[in-house]
């Protein structure tokens, strides 16, 4: 009896640790990547976060399987960093100092590999997410995500 007393005694302090509804809400987000062509990008927000959805081109996969794994600073071949070869989906923050690399919208700099371009302090990344150039020390984060159907990503 006693023990189940103290349970129900503690129970309020503990479930108060348990995540808010609006904490939970923000876990996943589902994103519809439908009409994304080939070579269109796409920002969207997870956890308050960017994350960057990329329809990459052939010549982008090919050039990123093209690249000598030890010749990287953070060594990941391109198909460990994606599940469909031309969908790329990366946190959208510079792997330095968090600031928003530029390269997703057309007419921004996509750096020297064809990928994103550090403004901050000048981290080149390519169209797989990699570092290739600059202060950055990793690679651009995968968040865990899903292919829930083929127009549909669940991240998160």
């Amino acid at each position: 009896m006693g023990a189940v007393g103290a349970g129900a005694a503690i129970w309020p302090i503990i479930n108060q640790m348990n995540p808010a509804a609006d904490t939970l809400a923000m876990a996943s987000t589902e994103v519809n990547i439908g009409a994304l062509e080939i070579g269109q990008a796409l920002t969207v927000k997870w956890r308050g976060k960017p994350v960057f959805i990329r329809r990459r081109t052939v010549d982008e996969i090919t050039e990123t399987r093209n690249v000598a794994i030890d010749s990287l600073r953070d060594p990941q071949s391109d198909q460990d960093r994606v599940q469909k070869d031309e969908w790329l989906i990366v946190m959208g923050v510079c792997t330095h100092l968090g600031c928003v690399p530029l390269g997703q919208k057309i007419g921004d700099g996509k750096g020297e590999y064809g990928g994103w371009f550090c403004p901050c302090h000048g981290s080149h990344y390519d169209a797989s997410g990699r570092i290739r150039k600059g202060p950055a020390p990793q690679n651009l984060e995968i968040p865990p995500y899903s292919f829930i159907s083929d127009s549909v990503l669940k991240i998160g």
